[in-house]
């Protein structure tokens, strides 16, 4: 089992910026490859970001590219998201999520990854 808690997360005027952060604890954190997903009031959860095993390979989705910025740290166990520039639109729960894997693959949907956190509210006002 992989526990994830997010933190970071609160109010924010448009173009503002905001760092989650996502701790892991559980199991070898460097075994699993990474992602961010959000889910606005009324949608559907959203693929945002991933991030392999190691950091060689990220992938983001069109509508954050340029504005946001996956890390981690493997050393402690923590991934991150540094979101600038944000928009109305980027308002909603953000939740880390882990899949075991080692490669430089990216995953993008929910049913890739196997544990999840909490989620964190992100409301981006104007």
């Amino acid at each position: 089992q992989v526990q994830l808690v997010e933190s970071g997360g609160g109010l924010v005027q448009a173009g503002g910026s905001l760092r989650l952060s996502c701790a892991a604890s559980g199991r070898t954190f460097s075994n699993y490859a990474m992602g961010w997903f959000r889910q606005a009031p009324g949608k559907e959860r959203e693929f945002v970001v991933s991030i392999s095993w190691n950091g060689g390979s990220t992938y983001y989705v069109d509508s954050v590219k340029g504005r946001f910025t996956i890390s981690r740290d493997n050393a402690k166990n923590t991934m991150y998201l540094q979101m600038n520039s944000l928009k109305l639109e980027d308002t909603a729960v953000y939740y880390c999520a882990a899949r075991y894997q080692r490669s430089q693959r990216y995953y993008s949907t929910t049913e890739d990854y196997d544990y999840w956190g909490q989620g964190i509210q992100v409301t981006v006002s104007s």
